[in-house]
């Protein structure tokens, strides 16, 4: 996957804020909106640009609680790591998942509307596994900073 300066510029727009038009992101860009909108799509297609999301407040849906878990596996094997990935995806509990390494084997981010939600989720997820070793929950006290944007590198040429 390669992208050029312009990309690069575009890129760095639409992390910031991708509800611009085609037309705003090109005149920032130094592109016309015909422009942008194939170089976007391209972005899209060849997987730069993974998905277009709105980040949305847990408070303001009634999900207050926050919390990071880390999970640590019974054994790490193949078929229990990839059984437990499956499970995190089907899971609407869990906001993301990350598969690390130290000394846990997986960090998730979950919200909650109660602590005994929270509880049952533990039960059903956690304690009817039996490839889980065990799980640390850390409550979230305050969301300091919240986004998906990573530093974009910029080609040194075209």
């Amino acid at each position: 996957m390669q992208y050029d300066r312009t990309d690069a510029r575009i890129l760095e727009i639409v992390q910031r804020n991708n509800r611009l038009t085609s037309e705003v992101v090109g005149e920032m860009a130094g592109l016309s909106a015909t422009a942008c909108q194939r170089r976007l799509k391209r972005l899209r297609t060849e997987g730069i640009i993974e998905a277009d999301v709105s980040i949305v407040s847990p408070k303001a849906v009634g999900r207050p609680i926050q919390m990071l878990v880390l999970v640590t596996l019974e054994r790490e094997r193949s078929d229990i790591i990839d059984r437990f990935k499956k499970a995190i995806r089907s899971s609407g509990d869990v906001v993301n998942g990350f598969y690390v390494t130290g000394d846990a084997d997986f960090v998730l981010y979950l919200t909650a509307r109660t602590m005994e939600e929270y509880e049952q989720f533990t039960r059903q997820f956690f304690y009817e596994n039996s490839n889980i070793k065990g799980f640390k929950t850390m409550i979230i006290i305050d969301r300091v900073k919240v986004g998906f944007a990573i530093p974009i590198e910029v080609p040194e040429k075209d």
